[in-house]
């Protein structure tokens, strides 16, 4: 049997570049989660150790590392409500507000949260966006030698 997704059929959404995503909020802690090549991507674009910008989680495979915070919640690259490694931020920042669930036997659901306020605004979103999403799931996980 083939990989295969579902998403959202109807869902609607715009960034409203609140940064929102970039941290913690009010009662709840986001995990800003790292595969090990963005980590090295980002410390070789960055010039900057890893262990400055992330920390070794264990649990969460294929991630690997856990982006470091500052003391208010946020992602150490977020600087004036704007992501500072905007180009080459990791998976998990790409995808959200959306997440995708491995449901297992090679099947996968695209899930959403409504406490981003860009949900229900801007343009219906079709297969092929979610397609894009889900063709760069794939190849983070084919360079990470993840078995889906």
């Amino acid at each position: 049997m083939g990989l295969s997704f579902r998403y959202p059929k109807h869902v609607r959404f715009s960034c409203e570049r609140c940064a929102l995503c970039c941290g913690d909020a009010e009662g709840r802690t986001r995990l800003i989660l790292l595969l090990k090549s963005e980590a090295d991507h980002i410390s070789e674009t960055a010039s900057v150790c890893p262990d400055e910008f992330a920390e070794k989680i264990e649990g969460f495979e294929p991630y690997v590392y856990q982006m470091r915070k500052t003391n208010d919640g946020k992602c150490v690259f977020l600087k004036d409500d704007s992501c500072s490694i905007y180009q080459m931020r990791p998976l998990i920042c790409r995808f959200y507000p959306f997440l995708l669930d491995n449901l297992g036997n090679n099947r996968y659901a695209f899930i959403y949260t409504d406490e981003c306020s860009g949900i229900g605004k801007g343009p219906q979103l079709k297969k092929d966006f979610f397609e894009r999403l889900f063709d760069e799931f794939m190849k983070s996980m084919r360079k990470n030698m993840v078995h889906t």
